[in-house]
């Protein structure tokens, strides 16, 4: 997995885990820096601002080389189907957005084996229709990229990532001993519970053995 995949979907997790009044959803920005003959993601995140109206979006992405006016339409995403529709992009585009629901807010593709001609802006546009009550809203959501192709990765952008995947190595620690914790206080527990009824055991024997046997005896 190349590093600009890695990066975006680190801040994705990390982001997730900060309130943001939306159900865990945070428009993180995409990379902007791709390494030739590798793979990148370009993100595109759009959150509905009332998670709990029902909705559903169709995600287009668009492309204009470096020097040139007019965009290209090159990909479509409508559930569950997705669709490369540009010969320079023909089995180099993957969906890495959202699955299995046609509420698509994430909105992110791949470029596989990178090239200098992939330089340019690429627009991630949602066609959203949010599900009301009495109605129908239709919402229309751009979002831009400007991607360039390098040889090698900016030493400086390594970095970041480095620290981006502390981040997160931080937070699936913090899980993981929340997880022990719990599992030990489960453990002692049981053996609490064990240990009390092994004790009330050995008094009801005491009990039954200290009785005297005359006990109910009656002379007549």
């Amino acid at each position: 997995m190349s590093m600009g995949i890695i990066s975006f979907l680190a801040l994705s997790v990390f982001f997730s885990q900060v309130p943001q009044g939306q159900t865990g959803c945070a428009e993180v920005d995409s990379m902007t820096e791709a390494v030739a003959g590798e793979s990148f993601l370009l993100g595109c995140i759009s959150c509905k601002k009332r998670a709990e109206v029902p909705g559903s979006a169709i995600v287009d992405w668009h492309f204009k080389p470096a020097g040139t006016e007019e965009f290209i339409h090159i990909f479509q995403y409508e559930y569950p189907f997705p669709t490369i529709l540009h010969e320079n992009f023909e089995g180099r585009l993957d969906w890495q957005g959202t699955m299995w629901t046609k509420d698509v807010q994430i909105g992110a593709i791949s470029i596989n084996n990178v090239t200098y001609n992939d330089t340019g802006t690429y627009r991630c546009t949602f066609h959203r229709t949010l599900y009301l009550s009495m109605t129908e809203e239709q919402v229309i959501i751009n979002k831009e990229v400007e991607l360039t192709v390098v040889e090698k990765a900016n030493p400086e952008l390594a970095t970041v990532i480095s620290e981006i995947m502390m981040y997160v190595l931080i937070v699936v620690l913090q899980l993981w001993m929340i997880f022990v914790l719990i599992y030990c206080y489960k453990k002692i527990y049981a053996e609490n519970e064990a240990r009390e009824a092994r004790k009330a055991a050995r008094s009801q024997n005491k009990f039954i053995d200290s009785k005297d046997p005359c006990d109910g005896v009656y002379l007549e």
